[in-house]
């Protein structure tokens, strides 16, 4: 065991690798390209502007897998950071 691995909070350039081939193996799985999923992207971004100010910077919608269903069904994840909510109308 490496000691100072443990103290780490970075992870290795093969970790990172590793993630993003398997993003790339679920994107292929999904059949969904990378134009759909930005679409999908800015589709969700649109609807959600409307009721929150949200943080451009930060927003991160990828396609993962969930393990807990049988088949490891494709599922998209997004992380979107809200700075506040909007007045209402």
């Amino acid at each position: 065991m490496d000691l100072f691995k443990v103290f780490s909070s970075k992870s290795s350039s093969k970790d990172m690798a590793k993630e993003r081939l398997k993003l790339i193996l679920i994107h292929d799985r999904a059949n969904i390209s990378p134009e759909l999923l930005n679409s999908i992207k800015e589709d969700i971004l649109q609807v959600i502007s409307k009721y929150f100010e949200i943080d451009n910077g930060e927003i991160d919608v990828k396609m993962t897998k969930l393990e807990e269903i049988p088949g490891e069904s494709p599922a998209l994840i997004a992380s979107i950071p809200i700075k506040k909510m909007k007045e209402a109308r």
